[in-house]
C-alpha cells in the first residue's frame, strides 16, 4: 500500500473509541465504510454513521478496525488528523492584502488561500478560480455550504482586471452552478474606486440578487490600503462611501419589502468613511457576515447601551486601546464605566505598520502599542488588551511580539479581554 495514501492522524483524544480500539497519533486513515479519506471533510462526512469499518494503515500492517457509535457522533471516535494542504491563490488582485504586506511578519500572514475546504470550514473568501470538475463534484456531493464567495464584479472584464486573472471564467456561471445544485453562498464585493463602483456596483449587486436564497447575503466592503502597495489604486473617500451606501440602501428596502430580510449589507468601515450614523441592528438581520466586518460596530454599541457597568471598583487604573476608526464608540463606552467610578482610560493607536489609513484594531502591531504605552502607563497600572489583536493559540501579535514582550517594555501587568462590552465589564469585575 503506498504510504501517501489516506490521512495521518495527529491526535487521539483519551478516552475516546479510537483510543479504546488501539489506534494512534502516526496511524493513516485510509478509508471509512469503503469510501477513501483525503482530509478531515471526508472523515466529517462519512464517520456520521453508527457502525463504522476503518481502514488503518500502521507503518507496513493494514488494520481494519470496526467501531459503533452513539447516534453517529463523530466527536465520540476522538479522531484529528493531520490538516491539509491548503490551495494557494494564483491571481495578482489589484488590492490584494498579502502583498501590501511588509517583510518580517509571521509566515502565516503571507499565504495567499484559495481553498474551497478552508471556505466551507473557517469562512475564508474564494475567487472560485482554481475549481477543477472533481472539486464542484465534491462540493455539492457533500453539501459543502455554505461558502464564501469574492466576487467584486459580475461584469467579467472588470472583474478579471481586478483579479488579475485574464483567464478567469464567468462569476456569474459560477454561482448560477451552485444555485442549482441547492449550494448556500455569502459573496463580498471589494468596493474599488474607479473600478467596480457606481453603476458597476448597482449591476454586480442586481445581478448576484438574481441567486437569491442561495446567495444568501452580499457584502459591501472597502479596499484597505498600506503604505506598502506597489500598485496605484485609489482609497475609498467619503464620497465614495456616501455612493455606496446610498446604494445598498436602496436596494435593502426593496429586498426588506419583498423578503423579509435585507440581503446586501455596508461594511461598517464604509458608513465611518461616509461620516454616517449607523442603521438600527434589525437592518443587519442575523449578521451573516459580521466576521467581514458588517455589523460589528452596531452590534458593540447595542450591547454597551444594554449591559451593566461593574458593581465593584479595582484599585487600580486601567487601560485599553484600540485602532482608530473604533475608539470614538469605545470611548463612549468606556467614559459610562468611568461615570461608575472605575479608573480606566482608552487609548486610540495609530498604525504605522501599514500605514495611518490602516485603522482597525485588529491589524495593530505589538510595537505599535508599546510605543503609544510607553511613558503613558504607571507600574500599578494594568493593560488591558483586546482579544482581536493576538493570535488565540498563543497571545502574540501580527509581528510576533508576544503579550510578554509588552509587558517587559512598558513595565506593567496585562490582561487579554474579549472585545466586547461583556468582556470589558467581566474583566474589570474580575480584576476587582
Amino acid at each position: 500500500m503506498k504510504s501517501n495514501q489516506g490521512v495521518e492522524i495527529e491526535e487521539i483524544a483519551g478516552g475516546s473509541i479510537a483510543e479504546k480500539k488501539g489506534l494512534l497519533p502516526g496511524d493513516r486513515l485510509i478509508a471509512i465504510n469503503g469510501h477513501a479519506i483525503r482530509d478531515s471533510i471526508d472523515l466529517m462526512f462519512h464517520a456520521h454513521r453508527i457502525q463504522l469499518a476503518l481502514l488503518v494503515q500502521r507503518k507496513k500492517e493494514r488494520l481494519l478496525v470496526e467501531a459503533q457509535l452513539d447516534r453517529g457522533c463523530i466527536s465520540d471516535l476522538g479522531i484529528m488528523l493531520k490538516h491539509f494542504k491548503v490551495k494557494t491563490c494564483k491571481n495578482r488582485c489589484l488590492f490584494c492584502f498579502v502583498s501590501q504586506l511588509p517583510r518580517g511578519l509571521r509566515k502565516s500572514l503571507y499565504l495567499k488561500d484559495e481553498d474551497y475546504r478552508m471556505s466551507f470550514l473557517y469562512g475564508n473568501y474564494v475567487t472560485l478560480t482554481n475549481l477543477s470538475e472533481d472539486d464542484k463534484k465534491r462540493i455539492v456531493e457533500q453539501r459543502l455550504s455554505p461558502l464564501y464567495i469574492s466576487v467584486h464584479s459580475t461584469d467579467t472584464q472588470i472583474r478579471n482586471e481586478m483579479i488579475g486573472n485574464q483567464k478567469a471564467s464567468d462569476i456569474s456561471g459560477e454561482i448560477r452552478f451552485f444555485a442549482e445544485n441547492k449550494i448556500k453562498m455569502h459573496s463580498q464585493i471589494v468596493l474599488c474606486p474607479g473600478y467596480n463602483d457606481g453603476k458597476n456596483l448597482v449591476k454586480t449587486i442586481s445581478d448576484l440578487y438574481r441567486f437569491y436564497p442561495y446567495v444568501m447575503s452580499i457584502a459591501v466592503v472597502p479596499v484597505g490600503l498600506t503604505v506598502h502597495r506597489k500598485r496605484t489604486l485609489n482609497p475609498v473617500e467619503k464620497q465614495d462611501a456616501i455612493d455606496a451606501v446610498q446604494i445598498i440602501q436602496a436596494f435593502q428596502s426593496r429586498f426588506k419589502r419583498k423578503h423579509g430580510e435585507h440581503v446586501v449589507y455596508a461594511a461598517d468601515e464604509l458608513y465611518i468613511k461616509a461620516e454616517m450614523q449607523f442603521p438600527p441592528m434589525e437592518l443587519y438581520d442575523d449578521l451573516p457576515q459580521i466576521e467581514n466586518g458588517v455589523g460589528m460596530v452596531p452590534q458593540f454599541i447595542h450591547q454597551s447601551k444594554r449591559i451593566k457597568v461593574p458593581q465593584v471598583i479595582p484599585k487600580n487604573r486601567l487601560i485599553t486601546f484600540t485602532g482608530t476608526s473604533f475608539y470614538a464608540y469605545l470611548l463612549k463606552f468606556t467614559e459610562k464605566i468611568k461615570r461608575a467610578g472605575v479608573d480606566i482610560e482608552v487609548l486610540p493607536i495609530e498604525n504605522t505598520l501599514f500605514g495611518k489609513s490602516v485603522t482597525v484594531a485588529g491589524l495593530l502591531s505589538g510595537r505599535d502599542v508599546m510605543k503609544t504605552c510607553s511613558g503613558i502607563l504607571r507600574r500599578d497600572d494594568i493593560l488591558l488588551i483586546p482579544d482581536v489583536v493576538m493570535r488565540e493559540c498563543d497571545q502574540v501579535f501580527l509581528d510576533d511580539v508576544s503579550r510578554q514582550d509588552l509587558e517587559e517594555v512598558i513595565g506593567t501587568k496585562t490582561v487579554v479581554i474579549e472585545s466586547t462590552p461583556k468582556g470589558l465589564v467581566e474583566a474589570i469585575t474580575e480584576l476587582a
